[in-house]
C-alpha cells in the first residue's frame, strides 16, 4: 500500500459513492495540506511518479480543492505538467469543441441524451492510456460522469454471459458506424465527417482515416459508414495481472446504429 505520510503530501479523504474493489478504494480521493506545493501544476512536475504509483494501485484518482483550477486553460495547464502524448479524437462521434491546448467539450449532446460506459478510442490500434475530467460549471442537478474499473466489468459480463465473452476473446470486434454528412446536437453520436476527419474532402477524409486503421463507404445521403477492426474487445493488463472489458460496444450500439 501507499503511504501518505510524506510532509507536504496531500490527504486521502473519503466520499458518499466511493466503493472497494478487492479491497481497494475506486477511486482514491485527494485533497492539498495546507502546506502543498504553490500550484496543482508544481504539484505534479514534482510528484508525478507517486501519483502514477497511486493510479496504478486504485485505477482513477479524483483531485478535490487543488488550485488553481477554475478555468480551461487552468486544467489544460494540470494536463500539459503530466507531459503524457497527445493523441487526436479521430473516428469518434462524440459533438465536441474544441477550447483551449488539449481540452475539448465531453459532449454537446443534450442532458437526457444517455452515455453509455466505454474506452476512449478502443476502436483504434493506439488508443489513450489516461483520461483526463473537469468541470468548469457543475449543472444545477444531475450531469454525472460514471466511471468503473475495467477487470470488475470483465468478471462480471464472464460470469453472466460467459459465451458471449469467449467470442469476444476469441474473435475481437468490427465497429461499422454510420457518420452524417452535418452536424447533428440532438445527439450524443451527432458528429459530422467532416469535424471527425477535419476536412471537407472526402479523398482527404479517407487518407486521414486510412492512417489510423479505418475504411470509409461513402453513402448516397452525404453520410459515410466508417468499419474499424478486427480489434480486440478484451484485453490483458500486464501491469497488474488481470484481464479488462475494453471495447465500445454499449456506446456504439445506443447511439451509432443506423437509424
Amino acid at each position: 500500500m501507499l503511504s501518505f505520510a510524506a510532509a507536504g503530501m496531500p490527504t486521502p479523504v473519503a466520499l458518499p459513492h466511493q466503493k472497494t474493489f478487492d479491497g481497494v478504494k475506486f477511486p482514491a480521493v485527494l485533497k492539498p495540506t495546507k502546506n502543498a506545493a504553490s500550484s496543482f501544476a508544481d504539484f505534479v512536475k514534482l510528484e508525478k511518479p507517486w501519483l502514477e504509483n497511486l493510479l496504478h494501485e486504485h485505477g482513477a484518482v479524483l483531485f478535490r480543492g487543488f488550485g488553481p483550477s477554475k478555468t480551461a486553460k487552468d486544467f489544460n495547464d494540470i494536463v500539459e505538467a503530466f507531459g503524457y502524448e497527445e493523441l487526436p479524437y479521430i473516428g469518434g462521434v462524440a459533438t465536441r469543441s474544441y477550447v483551449c491546448g488539449r481540452v475539448y467539450t465531453a459532449n454537446e449532446a443534450p442532458p437526457q441524451e444517455k452515455i453509455s460506459y466505454h474506452h476512449e478510442m478502443a476502436y483504434l490500434p493506439k488508443y489513450p492510456s489516461k483520461l483526463f475530467f473537469f468541470c468548469e460549471v457543475p449543472p444545477a442537478e444531475g450531469g454525472e460522469t460514471p466511471i468503473v474499473p475495467s477487470h470488475v466489468i470483465y468478471d462480471r459480463m464472464k460470469n453472466k454471459h460467459p459465451e458471449f465473452v469467449e467470442k469476444l476473446e476469441k474473435h475481437g470486434l468490427i465497429y461499422k458506424t454510420v457518420i452524417r454528412g452535418e452536424e447533428d446536437k440532438s445527439s450524443a453520436g451527432g458528429r459530422s465527417w467532416k469535424t471527425t476527419f477535419m476536412t471537407e474532402d472526402k479523398k482527404v477524409a479517407e487518407q486521414i482515416a486510412g492512417m489510423v486503421g479505418v475504411k470509409l463507404v461513402w453513402r448516397d445521403d452525404d453520410s459515410v459508414v466508417t468499419i474499424m477492426g478486427p480489434v480486440a474487445a478484451i484485453k490483458y493488463d500486464e501491469k497488474r495481472d488481470r484481464k479488462i472489458w475494453f471495447n465500445n460496444i454499449a456506446v456504439a450500439y445506443t447511439t451509432c446504429m443506423d437509424k
